[in-house]
């Protein structure tokens, strides 16, 4: 404890970093306050009463509030949250693996992605008033929304809004990363799903007898230690690099890669993102039976919507393990990862520079993402084994699946930015032994 509360005063004696985590923390402040503002003609009140009605962390809306902190919920100026940004970059992203132009730009430096990001931007605008009609649509469908038809233009002055409230999170977003502390939208979803916590806390304690309550809470840290590991598991391949004579001193070429004699490669190399692929696809089975109007599927549409149900479960866990795969096909490049060694001097022991380089580092890539991709296709469906053993819906969300990924993957993400301030001015990190990892690629969130 006396360790503990050195190590915040050290943190608190570094006046950036000081200032960096003040100015987080106001902003954080800012974006929660704004989640509690309301669109116009819009009940909130009615609204939460007809979306809680829907059955308690039973579907898609309800996993989607729980990112939003409630936003979407409460008919909030902010109530699409961050989400069409970071749609749109996955949407850019992906079009950098078979798109030129991108990978061109990807390649010029800062100015490259400085365009990069403008194009993010504009492809965010356009998915935002989408998701805006989308949302302003189930509005008025519902009885917190009866303004909206009466009044037409309040429709197209809320859609106005609700698009200039996701762009006012992606320029909040960008000033904590710039003068705060860690990624900025990365910490605004965070943010929101741990202000759903407190209250899914309680409401289980409420419901549960207290031997039963903390049974619970004993299987959420192990798996919160599991899912720790998970993100932080490394495959070392050993490297040696050539030596060379420097002046009359034996130097080693590839100075900038001499103090890592390893590759690292994530056991988990593609992160949260394969279940947030494998989320947006399991919307569009339901959305489409819905829109055909077919009696015949809609016992299958329900199915596809209900996260606790058999079939939803298992085609969501099989298509996570096919973008586990995907995604670090396209963000691990064993063939870039060969040319950087054999540019550097540098050679794994038993295998040929170049060519066979990169066939054993796709080998043992390809080896190691088959446990880890099961393994998170396991975490992603334990929400719903939750549910199952009588774990209420709003808190077995916290008990796996892109919720607790997103938690641990940024608080660790945060934790290694505080380390190295304190290192970096002298003053022991946050560990005794060994060091903070964070996520080492990939997108931040």
């Amino acid at each position: 404890m006396k360790d503990l509360i050195q190590t915040l005063r050290n943190i608190f004696k570094i006046p950036e970093l000081k200032s960096r985590i003040l100015y987080t923390l106001l902003l954080l402040a800012v974006y929660r306050l704004g989640t509690f503002i309301t669109l116009p003609g819009v009940d909130p009140v009615a609204l939460q009463g007809s979306f809680g009605s829907s059955g308690a962390g039973g579907n898609l809306l309800d996993l989607f509030n729980t990112f939003l902190g409630g936003a979407f919920a409460r008919g909030s100026i902010l109530a699409l949250g961050i989400m069409p940004y970071i749609s749109a970059s996955i949407v850019v992203q992906l079009l950098g693996a078979v798109l030129p132009a991108i990978q061109k730009l990807r390649l010029e430096g800062e100015s490259g992605q400085r365009k990069l990001n403008q194009i993010t931007r504009y492809l965010t605008v356009i998915i935002t008033l989408v998701q805006a009609v989308s949302y302003m649509t189930y509005l008025t469908s519902q009885e917190a929304g009866l303004a909206l038809t009466q009044q037409w233009y309040l429709y197209m002055v809320s859609v106005c809004i609700l698009t200039a409230g996701t762009m006012f999170l992606v320029w909040l977003g960008e000033r904590i990363t710039d003068n705060g502390i860690g990624n900025g939208v990365s910490l605004l979803i965070m943010i929101g799903i741990i202000s759903q916590f407190p209250s899914a806390l309680l409401s289980e304690a409420n419901m549960n007898l207290p031997m039963v309550f903390f049974i619970e809470i004993l299987a959420l840290m192990v798996v919160t230690g599991a899912v720790v590991a998970l993100t932080q598991a490394t495959r070392k391949i050993p490297v040696h690099y050539a030596r060379q004579m420097v002046g009359n001193k034996l130097g080693q070429m590839g100075r900038g890669n001499a103090a890592r004699q390893y590759i690292p490669l994530k056991v988990n190399a593609a992160g949260v993102m394969p279940i947030i692929f494998a989320q947006a696809i399991m919307f569009l089975p339901a959305t489409l039976i819905q829109w055909s109007g077919s009696e015949s599927l809609q016992g299958i549409a329900g199915q596809l919507s209900d996260i606790t149900s058999v079939l939803y479960n298992v085609i969501f866990f099989l298509l996570i393990i096919l973008f586990t795969y995907f995604y670090t096909a396209i963000t691990v490049n064993p063939n870039e990862i060969a040319d950087q060694l054999k540019r550097n001097g540098g050679f794994i022991p038993g295998v040929k520079p170049g060519k066979r380089t990169a066939e054993y580092i796709d080998t043992v890539l390809s080896r190691i993402t088959l446990p880890g991709s099961v393994f998170l296709a396991f975490v992603s469906i334990f929400p719903a084994i939750a549910v199952s053993m009588g774990v209420s819906g709003p808190f077995s969300q916290f008990f796996g699946g892109t919720t607790l990924l997103i938690m641990i993957g940024v608080t660790l993400d945060t934790l290694q930015q505080v380390e190295s301030y304190l290192l970096m001015r002298h003053y022991d990190g946050l560990m005794q032994t060994g060091r903070v990892k964070g996520r080492s690629r990939g997108v931040a969130y």
